[in-house]
């Protein structure tokens, strides 16, 4: 008998699939959506991997074993460090070494080419890289594709993807940075493991003499010298044998562990971090899915209520009235999640052909599909759709058998004491984290948390604050509109808890928005600040300020600039790096007497003019926080394996700009390598107008390669490009989110629509016409997408100020709050317009009911 019941039930949820699909239309979507964009990015991310290594392994094939420098100093956020380098002398010494068959040193540095069009080519990131073309073609990981290899002064070998983005052919003369400007001609086309480059990464290949004048300090030296074994002879018997004879400071690795840390370095950070990113971005979406989903099976459940007390009074039990909701659930689940798994392969198929249109070449390779990225997807598709459906199922199941006597099916729940309750004391133990995280220990994990509780806060109190908030966003509508305003008010409030459940899809997708608007806004801010207050020129030359491409300027620039008739000062300030007790410490070299004159550096204790070669200047929280004063001493280990004791000669305030530690050009030029500037600031004489003096400078600065000529306003907006860059994708992505957001507000009115057909067919016989009718739905659905705007914007206010706080206390730089009204308000705008887009096909349906059918209707 049961289980005749049981299959009695299932048949029903069947046919009531069969019967209703548009009712599961805006679920199938939401699922669709998620799970596509989910799969899509794990099979983007295996495909990039797997690319990566196969050209990695192609390219390094031909070397077995890399010598290098063992010593290497890594300052916190670098990919890679700096790497003591090593004397070109071992190479005629490993070549001697039985099992060697070739042995050639690997010279590289930075070098930016000049495009045809007088730009320079990459340098927004990846890097931009230049060194010795190595004659030997196995040793070589580039391979000439066309042309020939560098062998007279200034010609070179450029990778093929660079030249097309430059518009660089075969015996086309151009100007290589490095950073002093190289006049060079193209006479080759190289490949890098069967690519035309390495991703965006530039390379310049040239004769070792040019290689070794322009990328190092002095001639002798090499970032690695790369070795071919003999026949019989294996990778880990060569590097053994190497390591034997190796000088104390350099190590020998296999080929293989070689290739392995750069895949490593482009497809294990890189690709991480951006997947990473992406799936964050799919889990947002799919939790805003999640409320959509929940929704429609709340308001399909209530409208079977007499369908499922009849089922109950004919003998079915609880558990079958829950298994029959959770089939027709599973059902919508396994379907949509396998369609938005081909919807995942053609995500990643249409980006793989998208990024080297838009300049980010995609390593050549078949489409990876593997089971764990076809399977994961697959299952938090059904798992978020079966999760989102067990509480309307339970309920459902609850129905009492007396229910079928009930004339109306239409969900008037509200909020409970419970809720209220809960909701009350999510927000109270929130604000507690979120103050310890702000104020007392100032953390970014506790922030997270509270957050998290902030927004489940904001979830549990929604049905509470719903009939309040619609009622006060209603007003306006109720005087302009008359009975069409008050009737779209009264049934957006007509359930609290259908109207909460609807605005908060679309709440999170808009609280993350806003979130990510008002950090963005408040690190420019930061950063206008710091410029605003430290930098004391009129003009800034500077190097790209976004990512660690480009090759920097030249350290003559600043000399050249200072002769100018029109210039009082021009300071230039250049990178270096050492370690400062065991971890990797970034260092400004620079002209220290002019500096002052260049930067506003604060109060400054000590004297900054007399650092000399072993003098060295500190910031003032450096020195509060490892208690250094005036006059005492700090170790400093660079990457060519020296150590050397600087005394501490100034203490300045101002570090933005300026950093926490400061030596002159001669204590770094003994450890340098590539000696270039990231900033040249350029105080103007007295008297000379600004365009007359930015002229001369830009004139000078052509000479140098033409880097950029800011002034103080432009250059705080270019460092702040990669921001602005960030934001862009993040809206882009958060689309996703906010689309199927509007599809739950789409679907939740449809079947409002379809739950209130009789109440409708009433109001047009007593005289409302079609277009009032429209305008009716059409307002309800704005306020409900109001109430979750004004929701989104207050909770992602909230968490832009905690996160902008924590980081704060949390770090060492000075963060600024700031409030953009003006994207806000767009943001605001958009969220109510979303709310029209999405009543208007609710609106149409409503419109269209027959009347005498409509009154008619059970």
């Amino acid at each position: 008998m049961r289980t005749s019941a049981t299959r009695t039930v299932l048949r029903l949820a069947a046919a009531s699939l069969r019967a209703h699909k548009r009712r599961f239309a805006g679920t199938f979507t939401a699922v669709l959506l998620g799970v596509a964009f989910l799969a899509g990015t794990l099979l983007m991310g295996d495909t990039l991997r797997a690319s990566f290594d196969g050209m990695f392994a192609g390219a390094a094939s031909g070397t077995d074993a890399v010598v290098r420098g063992s010593r290497v100093v890594t300052v916190q956020g670098e990919a890679q460090g700096t790497r003591q380098p090593v004397p070109t002398a071992l190479v005629e010494e490993i070549r001697r070494i039985p099992g060697v068959a070739a042995a050639a040193p690997a010279i590289q540095g930075a070098g930016q080419l000049v495009g045809s069009d007088g730009k320079p080519i990459g340098g927004q990131g990846p890097p931009t890289l230049a060194g010795n073309w190595i004659e030997d073609p196995e040793l070589n990981p580039y391979r000439l594709a066309e042309g020939r290899a560098p062998e007279r002064t200034g010609e070179v070998v450029v990778n093929r993807a660079a030249a097309d983005k430059g518009g660089l052919r075969l015996g086309d003369t151009t100007v290589l940075r490095t950073p002093d400007p190289v006049p060079v001609t193209v006479v080759g086309l190289a490949t890098f493991g069967g690519a035309d480059g390495m991703g965006q990464v530039t390379y310049t290949g040239m004769t070792r003499a040019d290689a070794e004048r322009y990328l190092t300090p002095a001639p002798g030296q090499a970032a690695s010298i790369q070795v071919r074994a003999g026949p019989g002879t294996g990778q880990s018997e060569l590097v053994e044998a190497l390591t034997a004879v190796l000088p104390q400071g350099v190590e020998a690795i296999t080929g293989q562990e070689s290739a392995q840390e750069n895949t490593d370095m482009i497809s294990g950070r890189f690709l991480t971090l951006f997947t990473t990113m992406l799936l964050v971005f799919s889990g947002i979406a799919l939790l805003v899915a999640t409320f959509s989903i929940h929704n429609t099976f709340a308001i399909v459940v209530a409208q079977r209520t007499r369908e499922n007390a009849l089922l109950r009074a004919l003998g079915a039990s609880r558990r079958q009235v829950v298994g029959g909701t959770l089939a027709e659930a599973a059902v919508v689940a396994f379907a949509a999640s396998a369609a938005g798994l081909l919807g995942g392969v053609g995500i990643a198929a249409g980006l793989q052909a998208l990024f080297p249109a838009i300049g980010f070449p995609f390593p050549e390779g078949d489409l990876v599909i593997s089971g764990p990225s076809m399977l994961i997807p697959l299952a938090v598709g059904v798992l978020v759709c079966l999760g989102s459906a067990v509480l309307p199922a339970v309920r459902a199941g609850r129905t009492a058998p007396l229910a079928a006597l009930l004339d109306s099916a239409v969900d008037r729940s509200g909020a409970s004491r419970s809720r209220t309750v809960t909701g009350a004391a999510l927000g109270t133990a929130a604000v507690g984290l979120l103050l310890t995280g702000v104020f007392a220990v100032p953390s970014l994990w506790l922030s997270g948390a509270g957050a998290a509780m902030a927004t489940a806060a904001f979830v549990v109190l929604g049905p509470v604050a719903a009939s309040s908030a619609v009622r006060m966003l209603g007003r306006p509508l109720e005087r302009l509109r008359g009975v069409t305003g008050v009737l779209a008010a009264r049934n957006a409030r007509r359930s609290p808890k259908r109207t909460a459940s609807t605005a908060t899809a679309l709440m999170i997708g808009v609280a993350v928005v806003c979130l990510f608007t008002v950090f963005g806004a408040s690190l420019k801010a930061t950063m206008d600040g710091a410029v605003s207050r430290s930098f004391a020129g009129d003009v800034a030359v500077s190097a790209p300020a976004f990512g660690a491409g480009g090759s920097g300027l030249s350290p003559k620039l600043a000399p050249a600039l200072a002769e100018l008739p029109e210039v009082a000062t021009a300071v230039g300030l250049g990178k270096g790096v050492a370690e400062v007790d065991g971890s990797g410490r970034e260092l400004t070299v620079t002209d220290p007497a002019a500096l002052a004159a260049g930067l506003d550096l604060g109060a400054v204790s000590g004297g900054l003019d007399a650092l000399g070669p072993d003098g060295i200047a500190v910031s003032g929280k450096e020195a509060a926080r490892r208690g250094w004063r005036p006059g005492g001493t700090v170790a400093l280990a660079f990457t060519d394996g020296q150590r050397q004791t600087f005394t501490i000669r100034a203490v300045y305030e101002h570090s933005e700009l300026a950093g926490d530690y400061v030596i002159t050009r001669a204590a770094w030029a003994p450890h340098r390598a590539q000696d270039t500037d990231s900033l040249v600031s350029v105080t103007f004489k007295d008297g000379v107008s600004a365009a007359a003096g930015t002229a001369a400078v830009e004139r000078t600065a052509a000479l140098y390669g033409g880097p950029e000529v800011q002034t103080r306003a432009e250059y705080a907006r270019s460092a702040a490009g990669g921001i602005d860059m960030m934001l862009t994708l993040v809206y882009a992505l958060l689309g996703l989110a906010v689309l199927i957001a509007l599809l739950g507000i789409s679907n939740t009115l449809t079947l409002a629509v379809h739950e209130r057909t009789r109440e409708l067919g009433l109001l047009r016989a007593v005289g409302q016409t079609r277009g009032r009718l429209r305008a009716m739905v059409r307002w309800e659905s704005v306020l409900v997408a109001a109430f979750g705007t004004a929701g989104g914007l207050a909770l992602g206010g909230v968490l832009g100020w905690v996160l902008v706080k924590a980081s704060d206390g949390a770090s060492d730089s000075a963060f600024t709050f700031a409030v953009p009204p003006l994207q806000l308000t767009l943001v605001a705008l958009v969220g109510v317009a979303a709310g029209v887009l999405a009543g208007r096909g609710p609106a149409r349906r409503a419109a269209r009911l027959d009347i005498l059918r409509a009154v008619a209707t059970d």
